[in-house]
């Protein structure tokens, strides 16, 4: 069984441009399935993630998980992790389990199941093959300007206007 609607677009370039640098992961292979680590209902634990430094001016991260192809019209938040220091370039595996598992004053805000962790993927059975779009966002602050109480898309709306670069790293799941 389907849900037989269309691709969603890679949102992405739908935002303002940023220069881009590298992400890479030893659990997530770009555009390879997720393994079942990184699925809400068989391990629920966040990848190991590693950056190059972001661009010049670059001084603190933001790191999310976005489905875009949620049937929902806003997708799905599954992980943000906001005010990661600038010095800063990797995450270890399940760094998305609680703020504790976290460098420095980074913090998590909550994912749309509504909890402040790392929440696996978990498209519904028989829909399309989902994209994970793992993405590390370069900030030109030391911090955001949010709290943890701030919804994905407040983050979104304040990377708007101050993300030096991207780097983007997708996996994919279906059941």
């Amino acid at each position: 069984m389907s849900l037989d609607r269309p691709v969603t677009p890679d949102p992405y370039p739908l935002l303002p441009a940023a220069p881009s640098f590298d992400v890479s992961s030893v659990d997530v292979t770009d555009g390879q399935p997720l393994a079942d680590a990184q699925v809400y209902s068989l391990g629920n634990t966040s990848p190991q993630l590693t950056w190059e430094p972001g661009p010049e001016g670059t001084q603190s991260y933001v790191v999310t998980c976005f489905d875009p192809d949620a049937p929902t019209p806003s997708g799905f938040w599954h992980w943000v992790v906001v005010d990661v220091p600038g010095d800063v370039t990797s995450l270890d595996t399940g760094a998305g389990a609680s703020d504790d598992a976290l460098p420095g004053a980074a913090f998590h805000v909550r994912n749309d199941f509504g909890t402040p962790d790392y929440a696996g993927a978990a498209p519904p059975e028989g829909d399309q093959v989902h994209r994970y779009f793992f993405v590390v966002h370069a900030v030109k602050e030391p911090t955001l300007g949010v709290d943890s109480s701030a919804t994905p898309a407040v983050v979104g709306f304040n990377l708007a206007f101050k993300t030096a670069g991207r780097a983007i790293l997708t996996g994919t799941y279906a059941h």
